[in-house]
Order: C-alpha cells, then sequence, then structure tokens
C-alpha cells in the first residue's frame, strides 16, 4: 500500500477499487454511465456520490422509467421486482386535473374492477349493482374492491382513490366529510385526516393528499396479485353518509379508481356511482325496480281511456245491458273448464252453484213484478205549478 508523507490516502481505502492508488479516468471507466449526456451538475453528483461510497441509482440506470427510492439494504431484491419493498416519493404528489375524468379507460394494461356478489338482504353491509353500475354500502363499513390487470403495470406504480359529485352543477366542489363526522371521535383515525371521505383499511402504505386544487385523494402501491389469484383486494371505508347536511346532502357522487405512475401518468381508470346509507340491500332493491320501470315505453304505461256512454234513463240502460248480457252468455250453450287440482274444483262448484241460485231468485222476483207493472201504467211526469200564496205541503 502506497502512503503519501507518511499518511494512508483515504481515497485509497474504498473497497470498491481496491487498495492501489488509481487514476481518476480509469476510475469512470468501471462506472456504467448513461447513454444521454449529462449536465456539469449532474456530473458533480455522481463524482461526489462515487467518492462517497454511494451510487444514485436512478443516475446510473437510465432506464428506469422513474426516479425511485429503496429501503436500506434491498435495492438488489426491489430491482428484480418486489413490489413490497418499494416506497413511494414526492413524485406522487401530482395535482389531479381540476375536473377529473369519469370516463372508463382500460389502458394498454387492461385495468378492471370487480366486486363481490352480494344480494339485496337487510343484513348486508355492502352490495354492488351491476344494472345501475354503483355500489351501497354503510358508514365506515368495509368496501372489498378487487384490481385486475392483464399487463403488469411498470414497477413502482400505484392505485389512487378519489371521489367527485355525479352532476354537473356540482362536479366543481371538493367531496369531503360533513362536520359533525369530521369532529367526532367515534371513527376518528390518527393516518387519515379526518376532512377525508375516502379511507384505506389494513394499508400501512396509504398516503392522504390534498392537492392544490383541494382535491382529496389517497394512493397505496399497487401490489402484484399473489399465487392462485389474479387480482388484487383494495379495502375503501366511505366515512360519512349520503344524506349528511354539510357534507354531500344528498348528491350522488363517483368513485374513480386510476392506475398511475409515479410521475402520474395515467394507466388506466374505473368510475362507479356509490351511496352510502343505512341499509344498502333495501335501497339498491328499490333503485333497481325505479330504473326498471323508466325503462318501459311510455305507451304501454298509459292507461286506455274508454270514452263516457250517451246520458238516458239509467233503469232502461242497465235492463238491456243485463238482457243483451244474458242472450249473449246463454246462447253458446255449455263451457268446459278444465281443472287439475280437487281442491280448486270443489272452489269453483260452489261458486257456480251460487251464482245460478242467484240468477234464479232474480228471474223469480222479476216475473213477480211484471203484472203490477202492467195493471198500473205510468203517468207523464209534470212539474206542478204552484199559486201565489199556497203554502208548501211540508207546512
Amino acid at each position: 500500500m502506497q502512503r503519501r508523507g507518511g499518511m494512508e490516502d483515504p481515497s485509497l481505502l474504498d473497497s470498491d477499487f481496491g487498495m492501489m492508488e488509481m487514476d481518476p479516468n480509469e476510475v469512470l471507466d468501471l462506472v456504467p454511465m448513461p447513454s444521454s449526456p449529462l449536465s456539469q451538475d449532474t456530473f458533480q453528483t455522481l463524482w461526489s456520490s462515487l467518492l462517497d461510497g454511494k451510487e444514485d441509482q436512478s443516475l446510473l440506470n437510465p432506464d428506469l422509467p422513474y426516479p425511485m427510492s429503496y429501503e436500506e439494504g434491498t435495492s438488489p431484491k426491489a430491482a428484480e421486482g418486489d413490489y413490497s419493498t418499494l416506497e413511494p416519493v414526492s413524485s406522487v404528489f401530482v395535482s389531479t386535473p381540476i375536473i377529473p375524468s369519469t370516463e372508463d379507460y382500460v389502458g394498454d394494461h387492461g385495468f378492471e374492477l370487480a366486486f363481490e356478489q352480494s344480494g339485496t338482504a337487510k343484513s348486508v353491509t355492502c352490495t354492488y349493482s351491476p344494472k345501475l353500475n354503483k355500489l351501497f354500502c354503510q358508514l365506515a363499513k368495509t368496501c372489498p374492491i378487487h384490481i385486475k390487470v392483464a399487463n403488469m403495470p411498470p414497477l413502482g406504480a400505484v392505485i389512487r382513490t378519489m371521489a367527485v359529485y355525479k352532476k354537473s352543477e356540482h362536479v366543481a366542489e371538493v367531496v369531503k366529510r360533513c362536520p359533525h363526522h369530521e369532529r367526532s371521535q367515534e371513527f376518528s383515525d390518527s393516518s387519515a385526516p379526518a376532512e377525508h371521505l375516502i379511507r384505506v383499511e389494513a394499508n400501512q402504505q396509504a398516503r392522504y393528499i390534498a392537492d392544490p386544487n383541494r382535491r382529496h385523494s389517497v394512493i397505496v402501491p399497487y401490489e402484484p396479485p399473489q399465487v392462485g389469484t389474479d387480482n388484487t383486494t383494495l379495502l375503501l371505508n366511505f366515512m360519512c353518509n349520503s344524506s349528511c347536511m354539510g357534507g354531500m346532502n344528498r348528491r350522488a357522487i363517483l368513485a374513480i379508481i386510476t392506475l398511475e405512475t409515479l410521475q402520474g401518468d395515467l394507466l388506466g381508470r374505473r368510475c362507479f356511482e356509490v351511496r352510502v346509507c343505512a341499509c344498502p340491500g333495501r335501497d339498491r332493491k328499490s333503485e333497481e325496480e325505479n330504473a326498471l320501470k323508466a325503462a318501459v315505453p311510455k305507451g304501454k304505461s298509459k292507461k286506455v281511456v274508454l270514452p263516457a256512454p250517451p246520458r238516458s234513463n239509467s233503469s232502461e240502460n242497465a235492463k238491456r245491458s243485463a238482457a243483451g248480457s244474458s242472450n249473449h252468455e246463454t246462447e253458446s250453450g255449455p263451457y268446459i273448464l278444465q281443472v287439475r287440482n280437487r281442491k280448486h274444483y270443489r272452489m269453483l262448484k260452489m261458486i257456480l252453484e251460487g251464482l245460478e241460485l242467484r240468477e234464479k231468485q232474480q228471474g223469480e222476483e222479476e216475473e213477480e213484478a211484471e203484472p203490477e207493472t202492467r195493471c198500473l201504467p205510468k203517468a207523464p211526469k209534470r212539474k206542478r205549478l204552484r199559486v201565489k200564496n199556497e203554502n208548501p205541503d211540508s207546512d
């Protein structure tokens, strides 16, 4: 080992270059340089990192799509594709658009969402309606959402969840919790801001963001599916009811889930409507029925209004209709009705006997009343003239 003035040269103690003195140009030949030319500031940073024995991975490897940070001692493992060792850096805090888009975008990676199948029972806490593309859930209850991709996204991709109002007159406003639930200690969480509506459950890497446009969102790193599964599960909680005054105030909201890179480049987008209520199963059933009724053409739902018959003597019209109906019913002869159930047969037989007895009694009453009506001719009704100073009959 060479010495300079009886002292050891500190630059020669690095194990990467051995215990010998080397020219700086030879040191640079041993370091993989980026393909693109570097500025003077970048060169100084690279040179200082070499002297300190710490290489900046983002500078030495220009093929990486974005800068990333690793935990100490885990960079080789992360370079092999282990997503669990990645830590989102400050580049994930990209401001969202003022008016976020609500159009579904599959992207090159085939980004899709799937929901668990559940019915409309009163006991369910979370249910999804495929007909309405709407999620019904209770306050602060777990809502599992399965994330599927056809192609694996780039290393370090993140999942962002954000809520916006559905109607155009409210879309510029920020969706937040009502003042009552915001101050309540029942559903408080130290890891999440009190005014954020959406929270991620069972994920310590979730980061809650309020960008310069005042939009609230939560970001978690994308995790590839485990062995034997084709999706990744995201657990969401909605921390305010849709009917809360001062918050959503019965205004419909949309949840937007996007797949993004660390720089904020969009890789996929999915949207669905959300209603936070006390009884998700009941509300889903009622809204599906209302949507089905609204889909029926208007012409079929209208009732046919028959024209009113001309006014005439009610007794004569009744006799004519009764005579016409009786003649029409008796002209065609007997009818045969096939009944397979003996109980139903007995019931129908009793009804038939009752109808026949009633018709017989009506016929006898009409025969008894006919002689009396023939003997007494009907006198025409005339209006009685009152004489002056004549008192009424009641007096």
